[in-house]
């Protein structure tokens, strides 16, 4: 028992810059107190105590905001971030070193009693706040969600699911837009492929056309740099996000 709670708190000491002290964690940590209570509750679960394992996990709601049921099998070095709001339910497995942020739901889309209703996390996935992942399928190891996505299927171990309903990002489109879209200070994972909004694709448009200018830019400076003519400031000035975001507002 206190080997798995030094963990819990090792593990939010090295994930979470604002942890500054052991004791803040054991004192302030809504997802260590939710993950020790599970513990108790499991505990009681697996021994055919049922309804003693549902109090237990129902204070645990009470007091943290986290809800776990006791049937959940959560690994080790598990850290849920802030936590007000995460659901995990009855027949969803999380592996070791998972991170869980704040509202997210691991949720069931089938009512057959006994069933796997519920997904599975492998090792070292991390879950983007207020996602959501609905079903009874595996989210392979490495894999990330991004914050307020829908999974509703297979994630493939390493892969990054984004969007409603999420979509895989793996081709090099993909990632050059997410890259191109990070650099301007906002994420495109909101904004799907596909949609019929003619907002959303002109978006995906223009973040596919600067990209591609970014990359021609690229390789000219490093053209003119093996020429030997490429003055002192030949690299272009950094993207304003912040100007630009006010220009929108």
């Amino acid at each position: 028992m206190f080997e798995r709670l030094n963990e819990d708190v090792s593990v939010v000491r090295e994930r979470d810059p604002a942890a500054r002290s052991r004791l803040e964690v054991l004192l302030c940590y809504p997802g260590v107190h939710a993950l020790g209570m599970h513990r108790m509750a499991h505990r009681l679960w697996k021994a055919g105590l049922t309804t003693p394992a549902r109090f237990i996990s129902h204070l645990g709601r009470m007091f943290t905001g986290i809800e776990i049921h006791p049937g959940a099998t959560i690994g080790r070095r598990v850290f849920i971030d802030h936590g007000m709001g995460v659901v995990i339910g009855e027949t969803a497995e999380v592996g070791d070193d998972c991170t869980i942020y704040q509202g997210v739901t691991l949720g069931g889309t089938s009512l057959t009693r006994g069933a796997k209703r519920h997904p599975t996390l492998e090792a070292g996935v991390v879950i983007g706040a207020g996602a959501k992942v609905l079903g009874g399928f595996t989210v392979g190891a490495g894999a990330r969600v991004g914050s307020n996505s829908v999974v509703v299927k297979t994630v493939p171990p390493g892969a990054t699911a984004v969007g409603i309903p999420a979509r895989i990002i793996g081709d090099d489109l993909d990632q050059r837009r997410e890259a191109q879209a990070n650099k301007m200070g906002f994420s495109a994972y909101a904004v799907m492929q596909g949609a019929d909004d003619p907002l959303s694709v002109a978006l995906h448009q223009l973040i596919d056309h600067v990209a591609e200018q970014d990359r021609r830019i690229d390789r000219l400076v490093q053209a003119l740099e093996q020429a030997g003519m490429c003055p002192q400031g030949c690299e272009p000035a950094p993207l304003d996000a912040s100007r630009l975001s006010r220009m929108v507002d």
